[in-house]
């Protein structure tokens, strides 16, 4: 990418996020993808379940949402895995304290696995992408937090979906299991995340897959909006 293509693409971003905060109603929106392909077994998926609920009852990722510049955050939940398969399991709820944070967690745990299929990075993407244009709690920032085992083995060329989606001012970030693929890291840094201080998370195993959820949901809920970022501090989508 030259030079030039990325500071236009920059300066795409940054007008973005300031418009998004101009019409904030929440701190963030976020959607969050659980693997549910083929690769993954029914304990596995399980963890992701009861990690994830467990994060949102966690007192520190609660105090983060109530400390947030407007106190409230928007969830949607979502199992992914062919191109086109993918199923809600929570729609857009807003947090705003511990007793809505309790009732997300107990949908969560209520979820019940309902597809399998391939591993479509891409089609994770774009269907989470058409769930943040339809949110009806719009926010200062737009997240896509994707849990995977494995790379994308279908469906579009996953970058081709990245960089839609953050030239609409998403952010999308990772969070890898490294119990099939050692180096899916590297993997989810090139090709997957991008967007304004997109990172990877990284679990071990499924076993770690709860510490490493409440981790990457604190700095998702804590991260703040460009306007409001020290000087310098400008960070451009990841755009091979």
């Amino acid at each position: 990418m030259s030079p030039l293509i990325g500071l236009l693409l920059g300066l795409v971003l940054v007008g973005t996020t300031w418009s998004l905060e101009a019409r904030a109603e929440v701190d963030v929106e976020l959607v969050l993808a659980i693997d549910s392909s083929a690769s993954v077994d029914g304990f596995e998926f399980a963890q992701q379940i009861e990690g994830l609920a467990a994060a949102f009852r966690d007192p520190e990722v609660v105090d983060a949402i109530v400390n947030g510049r407007s106190g409230r955050i928007s969830v949607a939940v979502y199992e992914w895995a062919s191109a086109n398969v993918q199923s809600i399991a929570v729609p857009w709820m807003l947090v705003d304290g511990p007793a809505a944070a309790e009732g997300l967690a107990r949908r969560i745990e209520a979820m019940q696995r309902t597809v399998v299929g391939a591993t479509s990075i891409s089609g994770a993407i774009e269907f989470a992408s058409a769930l943040l244009a339809a949110n009806p709690y719009p926010g200062a920032r737009q997240v896509i937090d994707i849990s995977g085992d494995g790379r994308s083995n279908q469906g579009r060329d996953v970058r081709l979906a990245r960089d839609d989606a953050i030239l609409t001012g998403i952010t999308i970030n990772g969070l890898v299991i490294l119990n099939e693929v050692e180096t899916l890291h590297y993997y989810f840094e090139q090709r997957v995340i991008g967007g304004f201080a997109s990172f990877v998370e990284v679990a071990q195993d499924y076993s770690d897959y709860a510490r490493a959820i409440q981790s990457k949901l604190l700095r998702e809920i804590r991260d703040r909006p460009v306007s409001e970022r020290p000087s310098g501090a400008t960070m451009l989508a990841r755009v091979p």
